[in-house]
């Protein structure tokens, strides 16, 4: 019985990082990205990924997000607005298609009026899939999704001025920069002098660079 019980345990243990994505919801497919819909074994993905300092640099200042805040807050905030729009709108686990459907990070189209007509683009991925284009990727296949099925009429991103790399993916998804702002940090971080910035687009401006030739 023993060893029956401790094959069972290393079973489980094997199959337990498969699980968030046997029982998670397709929403969308790129070229070479899942995302799908978080689910609560996503806890470990969540901690690892606000665990590198590097991909918590222009948020935290490169200070990780507690576990405990993970568990309690974070990802049960995820989980309720999942379930308050259906999976249509909210945030979603990215993941590798070449690498097995590893976790690569998340996107979102966060709605800010209620009714989900204006959303906020954001995207976090972990640091080895950086310098792929899988931001970009997914940030194009998001905002036509949003245009295109979703009813959402304008969307927008925010990011430090300093940040650099996550300003080209807005432009090269095609959003457009309007401002720049300053807001209090709790902590300094690094650049916050040099404001933060915001891109937007609109489903008109976007469905008429679709019918533009070239």
């Amino acid at each position: 019985m023993a060893d029956r019980l401790r094959t069972a345990r290393r079973s489980a243990s094997r199959d337990a990082p498969r699980e968030p994505r046997r029982w998670a919801v397709i929403f969308l497919e790129t070229e070479r990205l899942v995302l799908r819909r978080f689910v609560a074994g996503d806890e470990e993905h969540l901690v690892a990924l606000d665990a590198d300092p590097e991909v918590m640099r222009f948020l935290t200042g490169g200070a990780p997000t507690p576990p405990h805040v993970i568990r309690e807050e974070t990802l049960p905030r995820l989980l309720r607005l999942d379930a308050e729009y259906g999976g249509r709108l909210g945030y979603w686990a990215a993941e590798e298609k070449a690498a097995g459907r590893r976790f690569a990070g998340w996107f979102e189209l966060r709605p800010t009026d209620g009714g989900g007509r204006e959303c906020e683009l954001g995207y976090r991925l972990r640091r080895d899939a950086w310098g792929r284009g899988y931001a970009t990727e997914g940030a194009r296949a998001l905002v036509r999704k949003a245009f295109t099925e979703l009813g959402v009429e304008r969307l927008f991103a925010e990011t430090m001025a300093v940040n650099r790399g996550s300003r080209r993916v807005m432009e090269k998804a095609g959003l457009v920069y309007v401002r720049t702002f300053h807001q209090e940090w709790p902590e300094y971080i690094e650049g916050a002098e040099h404001g933060e910035v915001r891109y937007e687009l609109s489903r008109a401006e976007w469905e008429a660079r679709q019918g533009a030739p070239g």
